[in-house]
């Protein structure tokens, strides 16, 4: 008799729902965990063509840390595709105008260029301050070291 492995569909997810304090918490080390997470690689039935993720609610990211000089050097890159318009923004500065922007692009750096990649970031909520609007989800606080 052969065994065969099993392969999750989309159906098979019973994403939870998680939120996560960022304060004084390191940027890409965040950012590692919350993608492991989104992507499911904690979970069991982790099939890398299916969605098999949770969602995640960061909040206070105002409040995470960079390492070295990363403030002042880390540069952020846009172009409209036009010539002579590409615009850049240190992180610093982007933390004053849109500070969930920090967390939104290591993320999405970190998942899949393609629609299931699409499909997994609307699944990462981010906001600045200690509130957020997803009491109905009843969301679970999910301790990371």
């Amino acid at each position: 008799m052969k065994k065969y492995t099993y392969s999750a569909k989309k159906e098979d997810n019973q994403g939870k729902w998680w939120v996560i304090d960022a304060e004084d918490m390191v940027l890409g080390r965040l950012a590692s965990l919350v993608a492991a997470r989104i992507r499911g690689k904690h979970n069991p039935l982790y099939t890398p063509h299916a969605d098999t993720g949770d969602s995640i609610v960061v909040v206070n990211i105002e409040k995470v840390r960079l390492t070295g000089r990363k403030w002042a050097d880390k540069t952020y890159y846009r172009h409209s595709g036009y010539t002579g318009s590409l615009k850049s923004i240190t992180a610093e500065k982007l933390r004053e105008k849109r500070p969930e922007d920090l967390l939104r692009f290591a993320v999405r750096g970190m998942l899949p260029k393609n629609s299931l990649g699409r499909k997994l970031r609307k699944k990462l909520h981010v906001y600045a301050g200690p509130t957020h609007p997803h009491a109905a989800q009843q969301p679970e606080e999910l301790k990371l070291q």
